[in-house]
């Protein structure tokens, strides 16, 4: 940091205080050689790409957060402190030498002055030799700073005996600064100004001390003493060196016992995320390594505990599940045997009861009625077992929806026709043709169709099939009673009614959706149910195009109202949404009107 340079209000008379600025040491500015087109890219690419790792690392580590927030802030207070600390210094060196060099200075331009004023030399030569003798004693007059003196005519002097003469050849009247020149002319005291010294490179710092002189007869002249500050310079330079050295090492210092102290800490912590992974993808023995009994070991010791119990519990959950899965199935495939014996006496009776009494026929129908519904529900537990077991099979092939539906749709026809509901199919798609298993599909479709004519309160019931490049479609919509939000958020629940005390038509085993869940879920496919009290409801199945392939939107929109449900359902694949009402989207549909609350069966 160089010495203050003084502004031009800065020149005043010796011993009043320096200016706070020094004179301004220009460098050369630096250049490099330019680089060619292929090298500027690659650069920028490769500054790119550790920028990006950077970046990956600082979100990623807490370590490299630490270290580096660390190292950040010690070395912006390193800065602050070493500016702090170059201003001191740099100021105190100056103010020291400004009264050393002020007090030479001010003897030294006395003596002049009063040998000058004292001299009684009359013609030019007399005068050349006054100067001469004067100036050489004040070279003669040692001093720990090297220094020049000139000797210049004011611009007031007539006559002038002598000229401008100089201690050094470098040393020339423009290196004293306007300001000064014209304060010494002005005034009869010292005057003090910091000026810049020409040199090889750059220009030094420097100190001109100056007062006016009459030579005999006579005459005014300015006499300045400029002192060299370079080694002063070189002093404060070397000061900053070795503070900018210190500060490098006491911040790699810090930065390394930042990092070994985050290091001791952050360990064990990623040494648990790795294995709290590990143990959520089922590596239930997996635990951490305790060292010590601090509290990084007392936390190694709870986390363990907890996965031990963990374990354990998740152990004995997973035996009772498959305790529980084999006893439906067990139970189920006990059951066929004497169920079928049941349902073939049921049968014969049934044929018989033209021959019964009232009482007696109307036994034998009750009878018959409920042991197809048991045989129906013990087919839905198999179902269900199956695919709790995780053994239930897809047979995927290409098969084309619109028959699909059809054949659905034929089968219910019986039912929509003894509840007045009339089946509107509206087809856009022409074909719709995905890999999928038909027997599991059309028992899924089935199963929405018979359910919007349980709950359409003999309104028509519109189906939609859609098809685009990534999947097919088809919504089953009725206009009955609909849904409230919270049937529409359990609808797909096992064995839950949404009205316990509403009489069934279809004797249905409250399982269907669920099969149908499970079903679509094989597909990864899409099962969306919406709904809304008085505006009937809407299911909507969606089936990716290919085997295994991702679905990110349907071809087919919800009947809805308000803002379109999410078309990107959770991991499940079931969504069940119930916006605000409004005109339905899908074609042939009717318009919203109240009616009670209600919905969902199967």
């Amino acid at each position: 940091m160089p010495f203050p340079e003084s502004s031009p209000e800065g020149s005043g008379p010796a011993g009043s205080a320096p200016a706070a600025s020094g004179p301004r040491v220009s460098t050369p500015e630096g250049s490099g050689p330019a680089g060619d087109g292929a090298a500027g890219p690659r650069l920028a690419e490769r500054l790119r790409g550790w920028w990006r790792r950077g970046a990956s690392k600082w979100r990623r580590s807490l370590q490299v957060r630490t270290v580096a927030s660390s190292a950040l802030l010690s070395g912006l207070a390193l800065l602050a402190i070493g500016l702090f600390l170059s201003n001191q210094i740099a100021a105190g060196l100056f103010q020291e030498r400004f009264r050393q060099l002020e007090s030479e200075s001010v003897r030294t331009l006395s003596m002049v002055k009063s040998n000058f004023e004292s001299a009684a030399t009359t013609d030019r030569a007399s005068t050349v030799t006054l100067v001469n003798d004067t100036l050489r004693l004040v070279e003669g007059d040692g001093t720990s700073v090297q220094r020049d003196f000139l000797l210049t005519p004011l611009p007031s002097s007539e006559n002038i005996y002598v000229g401008t003469t100089s201690s050094s050849t470098t040393l020339t009247p423009r290196v004293i600064p306007e300001e000064l020149s014209t304060a010494v002319q002005e005034n009869s005291g010292v005057q003090w100004q910091s000026i810049a010294l020409p040199g090889e490179g750059a220009d030094r710092p420097g100190l001109a001390f100056g007062t006016k002189v009459t030579l005999p007869p006579g005459r005014e002249y300015a006499l300045y003493l400029v002192y060299d500050l370079l080694p002063v310079q070189d002093s404060l330079n070397f000061i900053h060196r070795v503070m900018a050295i210190a500060g490098v090492l006491l911040l790699i210092v810090n930065g390394g016992i930042a990092w070994y102290v985050t290091r001791t800490v952050v360990r064990p912590v990623s040494s648990a995320a790795d294995i709290s992974e590990k143990f959520a993808a089922g590596h239930l023995e997996e635990r951490m390594e305790v060292r010590g009994e601090d509290e990084i070991a007392r936390l190694g010791i709870s986390f363990n505990r907890m996965a031990a119990s963990l374990q354990e519990q998740i152990t004995q959950l997973a035996t009772l599940s498959m305790m529980q899965q084999r006893f439906v199935s067990d139970v189920s495939h006990e059951l066929r045997t004497p169920l079928t014996t049941v349902r073939m006496a049921a049968e014969v009776l049934h044929d018989a009861r033209e021959a019964f009494d009232p009482i007696n026929r109307r036994s034998a129908e009750l009878l018959y009625n409920q042991v197809e519904r048991f045989q129906t529900l013990l087919n839905d537990l198999l179902e269900i077992s199956r695919f709790d077991a995780g053994v239930a099979v897809l047979e995927a092939e290409p098969v084309d929806l619109v028959p699909l539906v059809r054949r659905a749709v034929e089968a219910a026809q019986p039912h929509a026709d003894l509840l007045g509901s009339a089946i509107r199919i509206h087809n856009e798609a022409g074909t719709a043709i995905a890999d999928m298993d038909p027997r599991r599909i059309e028992r899924v479709v089935r199963n929405l169709v018979m359910n919007a004519i349980e709950h359409g309160e003999g309104n028509p019931i519109d189906i939609n099939i859609g098809a685009d490049e990534q999947g097919v479609a088809v919504t089953v919509r009725d206009h009955g009673i609909g849904m409230s939000e919270e049937a529409a958020s359990r609808v797909f629940d096992r064995f839950w009614r949404a009205d316990p005390a509403r009489a069934r038509t279809t004797g249905g085993s409250g399982l269907g959706l669920s099969i149908a869940t499970e079903d679509t879920r094989l597909h990864s496919g899409w099962l969306q149910a919406w709904g809304e009290p008085g505006d009937g409801s809407c299911f909507r199945l969606t089936l990716p195009r290919h085997r295994g392939g991702t679905l990110t939107a349907s071809p087919l929109p919800l009947a809805q109202a308000g803002p379109a449900p999410s078309e990107v359902p959770p991991a499940t694949g079931v969504i069940a949404v119930v916006p605000k009402p409004q005109q339905p989207e899908a074609a042939g549909a009717a318009q919203a009107r109240p009616a009670p609350e209600g919905e969902t069966d199967d």
